[in-house]
Order: C-alpha cells, then structure tokens, then sequence
C-alpha cells in the first residue's frame, strides 16, 4: 500500500463533490484529489443527450442500481433506487430539471438551528452556480457555469395543459425559481445547445487541466483513514488494488445520500449498535447516521387521448425514432434534445397556503418498463403525469448490511406514515385529476389507465400508492445538518466530534425539499467550498 498527500479529497464527483473539487482547484493554492467509483466520464455516449437518460436508468455501467427492503408501507415491494455512478454523479445521468426549492425550504433549516442556511443567505451561492437565460436578476445569476435554459412546446398538449390549470386558478408562473414557486410553467433544465450540463461538463472538465487537480475514476472508497478523532485519508480500491491517500488538511464525503452514512459507517462513525452488528469497532458514536431517510413518494398517473397527434409517442419508435436521432445529430433540436418531465405544476393542496405543497409534472408520451427496470416511449397515444406531495415527513433510514465495503446499503423507505403525508398524495393525485378533466385538455381524453376509475376514495387512493407509488428519486437527509442528538454534521459541515471530515450532499439536508434535489446539491457544493477556503485562509 503507497500514500499519496493532498490538501483535500474530494469523495465522490456528483452534484455536490463536482463543484467542491472543482472550486477547491480555482486558485491553484491547494492540492485537490477527486475520487470516483464509476468508470464513465461526460463523453459516454448516453450521457450527451438529454433523453439517453432512459439507456443509463438500469444501465450496471453507469449506475447503482440499488433496490430497497420491502415494507409495507410501499406494499412490501423493493423499490428500484438508482443512482449515478460515473463522473458528475447523478447530475450525469438525471432528468436535467432545474429546480432549486422554496425559501421557506432554506428558511426552515436556519430556524432549526442550521445559522446561514437560510434563503438570502443561500441566494448568492444559487446565482454564482448558474447563467441563466430568463428571469430577474434579483434571483438569477448570468456568469455562472451552470447553463439554464427552458423546455421548448414539441405538441399541442402543452398549451392545453397550461389552459386547464389556469382554468382552476392554476396561474401561469414564468419563472418559477423567483419570487414564488406556485405556477405551471414549461420546466426549467440544465440542457445547452441539446446537450446536458452536468458537474462533470461545467466544473470537472475544467478542472482537470489545472495541475493541482487529481480525478481518479474506478475508485470506490472502502474506509476513512482514522487518527483518534481525526480523519487523515481514506482507503479505495482502484483495478484491483487497495491504495491509501492523506489529507493534509481536510476529507469532503460526497458520496450522496446513499453511500456516504455507508462510507462513515465502514469507518467506525455511527450508531455502536450497528456497527458492532457488522464486527466493525466503533470509533465515534453518532447514532443519527443513516437515520432520516426521505424521498418524494409520487402518484404515476397516465391517460389516452382520443385523438391522434397531440402525444408524441410516434416519434419514439419505430422509423420516425430514427427521423428523431437524425433532427437531433444535425439540429440538436427534437424530443431527444429535452428531458422527459417538461411540464411542470406547483399547486396549492388548499388554497390558504403562502405557496405550492404539490409538484405534478407531466408530459405527453407514457414511459412504459421493460425487462431489469429499462424503459422506453409506449406506442400508446396518451401522456403521463407524476404528482407527489413536496415536504415530506415520513423518515426511514440507510444502513450497511455488513463489514464488506462493496456490498450495496440496505435501504429502508417508509412513505406515508403521517397524517400530513396521506392527506398531501391524496390530494396530490385529486388536483392531477382535476386538471385532465377541465377545458380544454379534458375533451381530448378518453380515459384514465393509471391508476384508473376504480380508485376514487381516500382509502383507494391510498392503496393504490402504496401498491403502485414510486420514489422521485430525491433522496436526501440521512447525515442531517443540525445540533440535535441526532445530527451529523454541523452548519460548517464538518462531522460531529471528528477534526478534518465533512460530508456535503443531498445526505445533510435536515427536511425534505420542495422540489429535485440535484441544483440544491450543487449549491450546497458552492457553499461547502466557499467554507472550506474561508476556513483555510
């Protein structure tokens, strides 16, 4: 075994580790080493447009492809769990949205005790990450590395769809990441010249022509290197070699909301009891690690229009599927060059609410699974929309199920499970309904396939969740921020009780966001670097 010295590693490339490392590099004072468990980078062929996302979902090479333990809460079904495992994270292989949440969502961190986590304070970091092409610049940023577009309207269905939300007081909203969220609106997204931007494009490319930034892709992370109550290192096996590097002066774990409670877990850092489960000695006793797992648990709605035309399904199969990639090759214009959830509605459950607590987004074609969880465009003429309550409150945890650094976590969802939740998805999937059913979209539908006319009440609703809901693949929460007996890190970061470790991701977020996670994450990486040099000078 060799060691290597950095100033800082850098654990993980996604939303957050991307923008740490590449921050971390800008002034070329420090030594900075980036490690990556996947192989792939941003030239991987999928990852270029935007909707290869759907070949890179269940794709080994590229992916996680974890599953959840049964519960019944979700109808005792594992639950399929991907996650990006190349360079760039999940920002590489996601849906592109662009979403940063509501004020109320920061505002509630710092009234929790999270002090400069609330909304002003997260603003500037939000406007330095992008450069965005609408919008006031009171919200957004011009210069940043993020491009931000808007999805373009590829059929008529996304004017009726806008006119039926209006007509039940559903306001256009042109910009949805300013003053207020509560609007339907064409989805913001993370997509330039029809090709994504992701951390690896706009902050590790970058980087990596600076010769103070070390990138080593195929690099999984087996343990923290541990000194007393300090981290020094960590351990990562690389083509089948176990190697081992130091920090001078700190170690960032940014390994995402799944694998890094499992990376400070194998590392002696958690609750005693489960680590002495799994022979692993304790080192430090941090019993919320893993604990407060949340996700968005949403309704997949889907309908059948009576008349051909207003879906796009025909272009994704068959020989206008190739007429498509051709449009895409030359143009860079087409369905290929967006992502999937275009549309997007931020509703009120009541109307009394200062802003939206459902999402709906939709589209219109119907994504249908193939074998091993793939997907492609079904050939039915009809769209989909999928609604979910935005602040969850239910919490499961994430767990190592042994001492073996390579096995999966064991990952434990509970939906549902307050009050709060059920009413929120009832009335997220009643609200979807009521949009199809008013003018003028309601006169092109001829019926409802998911979940069906036979789920009407509250109580059937409610089943038809748990046996057919699905995560939105947010994940968040399982290393909190925070000073409760329960929190991980503080609102610096850094690790509860150990000198030179911090964790930054979607992991740290002490309660559900009002949207997807991946811009929040990369603001997070903008704030954690900013830290960390502060912390340096």
């Amino acid at each position: 075994m060799s060691a290597s010295t950095y100033d800082y590693i850098v654990i993980g490339s996604g939303s957050a580790g991307g923008v740490i490392a590449g921050r971390l590099t800008e002034s070329g004072k420090y030594k900075v080493l980036c490690l990556e468990a996947g192989t792939k980078g941003p030239d991987y062929i999928w990852s270029i447009p935007p909707s290869g996302n759907v070949f890179m979902v269940a794709n080994p090479a590229v992916n996680w492809c974890y599953r959840s333990e049964p519960h019944e809460s979700h109808g005792n079904r594992p639950i399929y769990v991907p996650r990006g495992k190349m360079l760039g994270g999940s920002s590489s292989l996601n849906g592109m949205v662009y979403n940063r949440g509501q004020r109320v969502d920061y505002d509630t961190w710092a009234q929790l005790g999270c002090h400069g986590w609330g909304y002003e304070d997260m603003l500037p970091f939000m406007k330095k990450l992008e450069n965005a092409s609408f919008g006031d610049d009171k919200y957004h940023g011009r210069s940043g590395p993020m491009k931000i577009g808007r999805a373009s309207k590829l059929s008529s269905f996304y004017d009726l769809f806008i006119q039926s939300a209006n007509a039940i007081g559903i306001p256009s909203n042109p910009d949805y990441s300013g003053e207020r969220q509560f609007g339907v609106a064409m989805a913001q997204h993370c997509i330039y010249a029809g090709r994504r931007e992701s951390t690896a494009t706009q902050f590790l490319v970058p980087a990596r022509k600076r010769p103070n930034m070390t990138i080593l892709t195929g690099a999984e992370a087996m343990s923290l290197v541990m000194e007393g109550k300090r981290c020094v290192g960590v351990k990562y096996r690389r083509n089948g070699k176990v190697e081992t590097v130091r920090a001078s002066r700190e170690v960032i774990v940014s390994c995402g909301a799944a694998n890094s409670p499992k990376l400070l877990e194998l590392s002696g850092i958690g609750n005693p009891e489960i680590l002495r489960q799994h022979g692993i000695q304790p080192i430090h006793d941090l019993p919320g690690v893993g604990e407060n797992l949340r996700d968005h648990y949403a309704a997949i709605m889907k309908w059948r229009f009576n008349k051909p035309g207003i879906s796009i399904a025909r272009k994704g199969r068959g020989w206008r599927l190739w007429l498509e990639a051709l449009r895409y090759a030359l143009l860079r214009k087409g369905f290929i060059s967006q992502g999937m959830g275009t549309m997007r509605a931020f509703i009120k459950s009541r109307p009394e609410l200062e802003d939206a607590d459902i999402l709906i987004a939709a589209a219109p074609f119907i994504i249908e699974l193939t074998k091993n969880e793939g997907r492609r465009m079904s050939a039915i003429e009809g769209f989909f929309m999928y609604s979910h309550f935005e602040r969850t409150e239910s919490t499961g945890n994430i767990h190592i199920r042994s001492a073996d650094p390579f096995a999966p976590p064991s990952i434990n969802y509970r939906f549902l499970q307050t009050e709060n939740d059920r009413q929120g998805s009832i009335a997220a999937v009643r609200k979807s309904r009521e949009i199809v059913r008013a003018q003028p979209l309601g006169q092109y539908v001829e019926e409802e396939l998911v979940p069906g006319p036979q789920y009407q009440t509250d109580e059937e609703i409610l089943t038809y969740l748990r046996e057919q809901g699905n995560i939105a693949h947010h994940m968040l929460g399982t290393c909190k921020m925070g000073n409760d007996p329960m929190a991980v890190v503080d609102e610096r970061l850094r690790v509860h009780g150990i000198a030179g470790l911090r964790v930054a991701d979607a992991s740290i977020m002490p309660t559900m966001f009002s949207g997807n996670t991946s811009i929040p994450c990369m603001v997070i990486g903008e704030k954690c670097a900013d830290m960390v040099l502060a912390d340096a000078a």
